[in-house]
């Protein structure tokens, strides 16, 4: 194999700031030199770390991610800590906007004996999640909460969704990594960011069974119109911050 500093060097060259974590990543993942070459010519292209080694860690757990698919942010770990907090062991979650599943997978790994239910519109999301959510979960393909079964309505005790919350102008300016190499679908939000959440809180009262909560993730400057969606869906609104992360989670809860 290639030395560690070798690799390093040539990935910091391409401005990986953080070159020999990443040495060691790609090391430990491949098979051979000639796949080392491989992912190292791949990462310094620019495509994203995580898509290079096939997998990534979140919340404590290793998950495929595939081309293409949402890479799954240390900041979401928020959200998957406060569905936590509010489900209980055999609750229905349902993970809707899923990408690679994690999100779900993380909160079932948590709780013990819940009833799964994952969707995205996307098909390679949807391939990626079956892989990760396999004999945790049932994946559904479609749009937002179309494909759900009809059998879910007034049931669901908690419903969470990373939802994608870009404004659709701040999209050029992404880091190359998302902009290039994640789906628009999983990053354009609308003209605000907040198109799918609103969409999110619309359907949610449907779902819910009474007391239960819906949660996604926002910006921090998305905070008072996040809120006011909630509360327009006739959900009880709450929320809370990740300061450090830059993290909103907002909380709508169907009242009892």
């Amino acid at each position: 194999m290639p030395h560690p500093d070798e690799l390093a060097t040539r990935l910091r060259k391409a401005g990986c700031v953080f070159a020999e974590e990443e040495a060691d990543l790609i090391i430990a993942t491949a098979d051979s030199d000639e796949e080392v070459d491989a992912m190292v010519a791949r990462r310094t292209a620019g495509v994203p770390l995580e898509h290079v080694l096939g997998w990534v860690e979140f919340c404590g757990h290793v998950f495929a991610v595939d081309p293409g698919v949402f890479v799954p942010r240390r900041r979401t770990e928020l959200l998957v800590a406060q569905a936590v907090a509010r489900c209980r062991p055999g609750a229905i979650v349902v993970d809707l906007c899923c990408g690679s599943g994690a999100v779900g997978a993380s909160i079932a790994a948590a709780l013990p004996d819940v009833e799964l239910h994952a969707a995205d519109i996307d098909p390679a999301a949807v391939a990626c999640a079956r892989r990760n959510l396999a004999g945790i979960g049932q994946v559904h393909q479609g749009d937002l909460d179309e494909p759900l079964p009809r059998g879910l309505a007034g049931r669901v005790d908690v419903l969470v969704a990373n939802v994608p919350y870009v404004p659709t102008t701040e999209i050029p300016h992404m880091p190359t990594e998302a902009r290039d190499h994640e789906s628009r679908v999983a990053l354009d939000g609308g003209p605000d960011g907040l198109d799918l959440l609103r969409r999110l809180m619309r359907v949610a009262p449907r779902w819910l069974t009474s007391g239960g909560y819906v949660l996604a993730e926002a910006d921090v400057g998305q905070r008072d119109a996040a809120l006011a969606a909630v509360t327009a869906a006739g959900l009880r609104a709450e929320h809370r911050l990740d300061p450090d992360q830059g993290t909103l989670v907002v909380i709508g809860r169907k009242q009892p």
